[in-house]
């Protein structure tokens, strides 16, 4: 029941009254809106995909974009929860309690490295990967298919980058509290402005949250503070100076559980969203991010620009947890069931230099760009240390209290690590011949990498070059057809078991589409046609442990739509959905070969509408609400275990201006956020010894002040 998950927390209500008493306010403007977009997208910011200023319905390329009203009303707390109604994308892929990764798949494929500012964050290692919390974004942009010629290595589905957002020069400040389910609380504070008349402008960012996990006895706790400063220099240079930090005591669990007893019935009973097969005294998952970067940019005049882009990380991860060899279904005991711990960190120094110039050849506009970018990163997974005593512990009836500190066994110590280079030079001409728009790009790179796992020592010394070619047509009506044609490249680090290194896993796509913006932009939409073929994919060597195989290739098609009407003033409405067909197309084992790919649904759709109430009653009520559909899964690679069940959530958000309840309450807004309302159980799997419940019901209320 609603009651029973949602459960108002006495400080956080005591802050909100105290918040509500205040009479002093000033109403946020359109002009503030419009000059947050130019300071994103403008001076310090390109577009990603392109690293131009063409906008999403010039590119030749789909692109997704969820907007700081989308995040907000969707009240996500992680990226994978801001990407549910993203079509082509399957988010959340270790289910609604793993909260700590982003990780996905776009069009098929796996997506491990996400962007922040344009700069790669580290690619997982091991347990680690850097999370940026919603707070600190002010959208999120989804660039389908390969974008290796401007960023090096990526999948060929696609890549995701958050923009941050940046120091104003009007004034705000935004305080909020929130409320909810599993005893959440939360407070946070959005406070950016020019510093008195000098040339500087400040924002700063600051999240505390703490909340129960879905899983029993485990705890959700993060603190996030993240300052910026402008300095406008000149009129012609502008110097941005940011941090991030984020503290994560307690991340939650990602330990997976059986699919007997989820979807596959058992005559001894069944587990449930909350399961805890974990140690009390033994389940610990720790993380903390700093970065430290700045942005230059210079205007010379006469067309040229240039924007230097850079960014040091430094993050590390503690993890006490413990993991199962083989499962009994008959009784539902979990057998050899042992303790492990991982002390690990990542340092990693990423630069992008961009210099352009736009000038005319003829009745031709060009904008050309030429770039220079560097990454060094640093892993380690110190003092992983596996111990040998084993435990059974039975998934219907769970005894938590089975691992002594004191007597874990003999424990067995590794030490790995990874460090990786790489250098990109990439060189893109952006041409407009009136209503046509051409674009062509090529990339460069020398990716080396030193690996050492589980005493193995892999090395990688690759070099690639991707391009891609691509048109757009404006017809004058509002429809403007495109194709496009790309690569991607990814490295491949190590050796095979008879010591023959990899070749880089190369993507090749070819897309068709056509994007709509009516003349009164009430209407748009994308439709889109690709055809992505990746080579030399890496598996698991299932007879040579920790090795790999290099023999797979992977064939992913498919049609994508989104559409956004805007009925009338009041009623907004997005549909978006996927149709995706992908394929192993070549495999050394052939039971592998005309399998799909886990975590790859044939369909998947949803719709988001929102209602605004400007008259009557209601008036200064937004109210929105939404349906996600995800198609049937494999339930492992082989294709030989059965399908993980298609679901339908429902999702509800409301919220309300407070100056419309009392004129004390000016700039005080409320929302309520409700998803997976019917409550339903979703799944998600590796294979069917290694599954996830997605998201239960959630609600939270929270209040949000700006003055």
């Amino acid at each position: 029941m609603l009651t029973q998950t949602f459960k108002p927390n006495l400080i956080a209500l005591s802050v909100i009254a105290g918040m509500l008493s205040s009479t002093s306010v000033s109403a946020k403007t359109e002009q503030t809106q419009d000059i947050e977009t130019i300071s994103v997208l403008g001076k310090t910011y390109r577009n990603t995909a392109t690293k131009t200023s063409l906008e999403p319905e010039e590119t030749p390329q789909a692109i997704n974009v969820i907007d700081s009203e989308d995040l907000e009303a969707h009240g996500v707390k992680t990226l994978n929860q801001a990407l549910r109604y993203t079509p082509g994308v399957v988010a959340e892929q270790r289910g609604g309690s793993v909260s700590m990764y982003d990780t996905f798949r776009i069009r098929g494929f796996d997506v491990s490295t996400n962007y922040y500012d344009g700069l790669s964050l580290p690619a997982s290692y091991g347990f680690l990967q850097p999370q940026i919390d919603p707070i600190a974004v002010q959208q999120v942009e989804v660039f389908k298919g390969p974008t290796s010629v401007l960023y090096g290595s990526m999948a060929p589905g696609g890549m995701v980058n958050m923009i941050a957002k940046s120091p104003q020069t009007e004034s705000s400040t935004d305080v909020g509290v929130a409320t909810g389910s599993r005893n959440l609380m939360e407070a946070s504070i959005d406070s950016t402005g020019q510093i008195g008349t000098s040339d500087f402008s400040y924002r700063f960012i600051g999240l505390a949250r703490k909340q129960d996990s879905q899983v029993d006895s485990i705890e959700e706790e993060r603190y996030v503070i993240a300052p910026s400063v402008d300095w406008q220099v000149s009129d012609n240079t502008l110097i941005n100076f940011n941090l991030y930090y984020q503290n994560d005591p307690s991340l939650g669990l990602d330990s997976s559980l059986p699919a007997v007893g989820m979807f596959i019935d058992s005559p001894q009973g069944s587990t449930s969203p909350s399961t805890f097969v974990g140690a009390d005294d033994w389940s610990k998952f720790e993380r903390e991010v700093l970065m430290v970067g700045y942005k230059i940019n210079h205007d010379f005049g006469n067309g040229w620009n240039f924007l230097q882009n850079a960014r040091y990380i430094d993050a590390s991860t503690y993890r006490e947890d413990t993991y199962y060899t083989q499962v009994d279904t008959m009784t539902g005991d979990l057998n050899d069931m042992t303790a492990y711990s991982i002390d690990q960190d990542h340092k990693g120094f990423f630069i992008d230099n961009q210099l352009s110039k736009t000038f005319m050849t003829g009745d031709v506009e060009h904008n050309a760009l030429f770039g220079f970018d560097y990454q060094r990163q640093k892993g380690s997974m110190l003092d992983t240390t596996y111990y040998d005593k084993t435990y059974v512990v039975n998934i219907f009836n769970p005894n938590n209290d089975y691992i002594d500190r004191n007597n874990l066994g003999t424990g067995t110590e590794f030490d790995n690590s990874i460090e990786l280079e790489q250098i990109g030079v990439y060189l893109q001409d952006q041409i407009r011949i009136n209503n046509l728009v051409l674009i062509a790009g090529g990339r460069y790179d020398n990716y080396t990498s030193d690996e050492t796992s589980y005493g193995t020592d892999f090395e990688a010394d690759h070099s690639n070059f991707s391009y891609r070619v691509g048109g757009l047509y404006e017809l004058g009506n509002g429809f403007s057809p495109y194709l496009s044609y790309a690569t991607s490249f990814e490295p491949a680090a190590g050796t095979d078991s008879s010591g023959n290194s990899f070749d880089p896993q190369i993507g090749k796509q070819f897309e068709v589409g056509l994007k709509y913006l009516s003349m009164d932009m009430s209407k748009q939409f994308t439709m889109s046609y690709f055809h992505i073929i990746k080579e030399d994919s890496l598996l698991p060597d299932a007879n040579n442990y920790p090795f790999k195989i290099q023999v797979g290739e992977i064939v992913s098609q498919g049609v994508e739509f989104e559409g956004t009407w805007y009925a009338t003033d009041s009623l907004d409405i997005t549909t978006a959905y996927a149709y995706t067909d992908a394929e192993v197309t070549e495999d050394v084992n052939p039971d592998l070969v005309g399998t799909t790919p886990i975590y790859v649904p044939t369909h998947a759709a949803s719709v988001w509408a929102n209602y605004f109430f400007y008259d009557g009653a209601l008036s200064g009520t937004r109210a929105s609400a939404g349906v996600r559909y995800m198609g049937e899964m494999e339930v492992n690679a082989e294709n030989t275990q059965g399908k993980v069940p298609d679901y339908i959530v429902a999702d509800l958000s409301f919220g309300y201006d407070l100056s419309y309840l009392s004129e004390s309450m000016t700039d005080a807004t409320a929302n309520l956020v409700v998803t997976n309302l019917f409550d339903e159980d979703t799944y998600t799997c590796y294979d069917i010894n290694n599954c996830w419940y997605g998201a239960e019901r959630t609600v939270e209320l929270n209040f949000n002040y700006n003055f």
